[in-house]
């Protein structure tokens, strides 16, 4: 064992050496100059999702953002571009789901709707039930199966709108959407609409993935979400008349699962080609929109960081590798399978980084870490100051990244403002349209400087012996 005293001089020294020196800010301008006036992530964006569309797994559109990606960055230059094979669920939404609210018999106001993402279907004619509202899924069990047998269970639980970190205020109702089904059956609901997961009042449905776990199949009750606006509605007028029934069609299905691939690129580092920095977003996309926020732009921005590397003359000591990973967000299987082939290779991995979060203004990154890396990590934030960007803080990374997660490595999320994220996210109008062009490109410098800081000084910390084994 090595002796405290020692351990901390080794890490004093360790962090001395690690403090960026003056060619890092010259370097870091010329990632935000060639971004900002010769950048090429707005204009891949635009083809990814207005000549490709949506790219949910299993879907032809998904199988041309594959093999569109992967001839982009072939184009770049770059050592080694290549497919990893992953199997992926294959949902389809079928035609267009209807909804309505009936007060009275022949009394009835359309409400807009859309089937959550593997859901089962209603039957052929629709399913028309009274409905019971509830807060969330505690409060099943207080209702009872003699209150909800029979129903349709309304999950209303806004997002919490005091909250500033509008991903806070997901993750506090999401539940709702991904095991609102699953619990409701329980007490003998016949199905579930949700209020969408939007703090804007708005007439658009946001779907997302639910799931029904190990649950028979006959035992499986459709599952829907309606428009903060039409949930708004639909609570008043169950104070109103609360006898009244919600019809909804619905005609979606499951396939067997299909064969898709993860697009992976790499620059081979020129000092320590075996250490392996990942930046990356997923590929996917749910099917109401064109993903161009989620995560169309993540996607884009991490072919930058790469292209920026080649187009600067920039020459990485460690391997710097793009993955574009499927099926993210119906499954993560990209994510799993990229981690289990990196663990079956023996490769190390010293960071990643995940840029999920739409493509607003980048305002910093969230890093998993121990308190001596985030230390190094703090230490570069004058790096950073002139463009705006002041938010490190300890947390999460991402989604398709955390299966690489070790005691030893980094992982990161870039973090954009949040505010307007969730007016788009799993919508219709997640659009390319809604991406700004300069903040798109902001982005992708902050990423590309990041990567370059670590591809520049490595981890804080040396890796222990028997992860290199």
């Amino acid at each position: 064992m090595i002796p405290r005293y020692f351990f901390l001089l080794f890490m004093a020294s360790a962090m001395l050496n690690a403090q960026p020196n003056p060619n890092d800010a010259a370097r870091i301008n010329q990632f935000y100059d060639t971004s900002l006036l010769e950048g090429n992530a707005y204009a891949w964006l635009d083809y990814l999702t207005n000549r490709i569309g949506s790219r949910l797994s299993g879907s032809l559109g998904a199988e041309r953002a594959v093999a569109w990606t992967k001839a982009e960055l072939d184009s770049i230059g770059l050592d080694r571009v290549y497919l990893q094979d992953v199997k992926v669920p294959k949902w389809v939404r079928g035609p267009k789901e209807f909804a309505l609210i009936e007060t009275a018999p022949g009394v009835t106001f359309n409400v807009p709707i859309t089937a959550l993402g593997g859901s089962v279907a209603t039957p052929s004619v629709g399913l028309k039930a009274p409905v019971i509202e509830v807060q969330g899924i505690e409060e099943l069990k207080e209702l009872g199966r003699k209150k909800i047998d029979g129903k349709i269970v309304f999950f209303n639980r806004p997002m919490q709108a005091n909250l500033i970190s509008t991903f806070q205020a997901y993750s506090g109702c999401v539940d709702q959407r991904y095991s609102g089904a699953r619990e409701a059956s329980k007490y003998g609901a016949v199905g579930v609409i949700l209020r969408s997961m939007n703090l804007r009042l708005d007439d658009l449905p946001h779907t997302g993935a639910m799931s029904y776990g190990d649950q028979k199949v006959s035992k499986r009750i459709p599952a829907a979400a309606i428009s903060t606006n039409a949930a708004e509605k639909l609570s008043n007028l169950l104070k109103l008349e609360p006898n009244l029934k919600f019809l909804f069609r619905q005609q979606c299905k499951t396939y067997p699962d299909v064969w898709s691939h993860n697009v992976i690129g790499e620059i081979t580092g020129s000092e320590f080609p075996n250490e392996i920095i990942v930046v990356g977003g997923h590929l996917d996309s749910w099917d109401l929109g064109d993903g161009a926020h989620d995560d169309g732009a993540g996607v884009v921005q991490s072919m930058e960081v790469l292209r920026l590397f080649k187009a600067s003359g920039y020459k990485p000591k460690r391997t710097i590798r793009v993955v574009l990973f499927m099926n993210e967000e119906n499954g993560l299987r990209g994510g799993n399978a990229y981690a289990d082939n990196a663990l079956l290779a023996g490769e190390k991995h010293i960071f990643a980084l995940e840029s999920d979060a739409g493509g607003f203004t980048p305002r910093g990154f969230s890093f998993s870490c121990s308190d001596e890396e985030f230390a190094q990590v703090e230490s570069w934030k004058p790096l950073f100051k002139p463009y705006l960007i002041h938010y490190f803080e300890k947390g999460g990374s991402g989604a398709d990244i955390r299966p690489l997660k070790n005691k030893y490595n980094v992982l990161a999320g870039l973090r954009p403002d949040s505010q307007r994220y969730f007016d788009h996210h799993h919508a219709e109008n997640d659009t390319f349209d809604a991406v700004n062009k300069r903040e798109l490109e902001l982005g992708a410098a902050t990423m590309a400087s990041l990567i370059y800081l670590y591809d520049t000084y490595g981890l804080a910390q040396p890796i222990a012996s028997e992860l290199e084994q």
